[in-house]
């Protein structure tokens, strides 16, 4: 088997990204315990769709033309695309808030999360897809009814 050279890498890849240093240990393990996939939310909404008897995929990704996106739970069939949107990392309009430490880093990071929820929701709209997108705050009963809603 040949092996593979590893070529030096550019300006951009060997620059550390600036991360703010953690306000203390607890704040870094916590912020090291949020997941991208598989959060509390989500996985209650999708528990109750499986025991409703909808069948999904979880976190497929989704190639558009020069937009990839991962829903997290997919109705490949019916072309329906649901995002469970935590309040802090994408902005509720409810229990979004301003970050008081840290701003430089919080304030560009949350709004490029913004951009990129827009992006994403108008290409798949624009492919065909229903888009629905669920805040984590939103009560389960309501959050089944706007995905019944969205396949029916």
């Amino acid at each position: 088997m040949a092996r593979r050279e590893r070529h030096p890498p550019t300006d951009q890849e060997a620059k550390p990204k600036p991360y703010p240093a953690a306000a203390s240990e607890g704040r870094s393990r916590n912020m090291r315990a949020n997941r991208r996939t598989d959060t509390k939310p989500e996985v209650t909404l999708r528990k109750e769709l499986h025991r409703l008897g909808y069948r999904y995929r979880k976190d497929l990704p989704i190639v558009l033309e020069g937009v990839r996106v991962r829903p997290d739970i997919v109705f490949t069939k019916r072309k329906v695309a649901i995002f469970v949107d935590g309040c802090f990392w994408h902005v509720c309009p409810e229990h979004g808030r301003h970050p008081t430490s840290n701003e430089w880093y919080w304030t560009p990071k949350l709004r490029r999360n913004m951009s990129r929820d827009q992006l994403v929701t108008e290409a798949l709209v624009e492919a065909g897809w229903r888009v629905v997108r669920i805040w984590e705050h939103v009560p389960l009963r309501d959050a089944v009814s706007a995905v019944e809603a969205a396949i029916s």
